[in-house]
């Protein structure tokens, strides 16, 4: 029997991947917002896709801000920006 992989979408490209093709953003209960590489922290997670493309067009849009709903600081799309060129 097939088991389905889990799909989540991107919020650059919008397009649908496999959960682990995407890097996981992270909000706490306590607000907290970080960059989720194991993909089972407790939170609200938010997917994008592992290229800056995507990034620039979430930073573009305040896609994140708005997801979480709270303002977010320049260092957590500069973690990303991190995480994804060292892929």
């Amino acid at each position: 029997m097939n088991k389905k992989k889990p799909t989540r979408t991107c919020m650059g490209c919008n397009q649908a991947k496999e959960k682990n093709e995407l890097l996981r953003i992270v909000k706490s209960k306590e607000g907290n917002i970080e960059i989720d590489l194991t993909g089972k922290k407790n939170g609200r997670g938010a997917y994008i896709c592992k290229n800056e493309k995507c990034l620039d067009q979430v930073m573009k849009s305040k896609r994140l801000q708005k997801v979480f709903e709270q303002e977010l600081g320049q260092e957590i799309y500069e973690d990303l920006r991190g995480v994804i060129v060292d892929k």
